[in-house]
């Protein structure tokens, strides 16, 4: 394994458990601060997840926005490639989809302008750390290069770090929201 290889898998664990505890403890609300910002978005496509393992769940700002414009989520279609998002909507069929999360029983595509990024840790200067598949990263790649995208990382305050092993290929976060606040990246 790499050094930074090394340091990804350090630093992903680390911040796992920080998560796992963030998860346990969690108030009701959790995603109240998401939907204050979606609020100045109203109308726009936007596309969140649904969450695995001890994410934080964006589904009750997801509905609200849903209310007011169209809304998506993540379908992995192989290793090695971007997203597609497929059209979501509160209390839809839903089957299992690749790594445990649920999509749409029937795909209708959809283009996102925001995204809602799930992650394992987050740095203030919109550094993100996922899983290691680099969905997200050329997803946004992909995104951007075709117009302005806006990533909102989503995730619970403790898994902030101070610094995160990156590389040329990580995509930044151009806003990162918690269930305590909402932070602009400075370099």
């Amino acid at each position: 394994m790499s050094d930074l290889a090394s340091e990804k898998s350090a630093a992903r664990k680390a911040a796992l458990a920080r998560r796992r505890a963030a998860f346990e403890e969690q108030a009701p609300g959790a995603a109240g601060r998401l939907s204050e910002v979606l609020a100045g978005y109203r109308g726009v496509a936007l596309s969140g997840y649904m969450p695995i393992r001890t994410e934080i769940d964006p589904r009750p700002a997801m509905a609200e926005a849903a209310a007011h414009g169209p809304v998506g989520i993540p379908v992995i279609e192989g290793e090695g490639l971007p997203l597609r998002f497929a059209r979501w909507e509160p209390d839809m069929p839903l089957v299992d989809g690749p790594f445990g999360a649920r999509v749409p029983a029937v795909v209708e595509d959809l283009t996102p302008e925001i995204l809602i990024v799930p992650l394992v840790a987050f740095t203030r200067a919109g550094g993100r750390l996922g899983y290691g598949g680099g969905f997200y990263d050329r997803t946004l790649e992909k995104l951007r290069a075709a117009g302005g995208t806006f990533a909102i990382g989503f995730a619970f305050a403790a898994q902030e770090a101070a610094e995160l092993p990156g590389e040329s290929t990580d995509q930044p976060l151009d806003l990162i929201v918690t269930e305590t606040e909402v932070i602009t990246p400075r370099p």
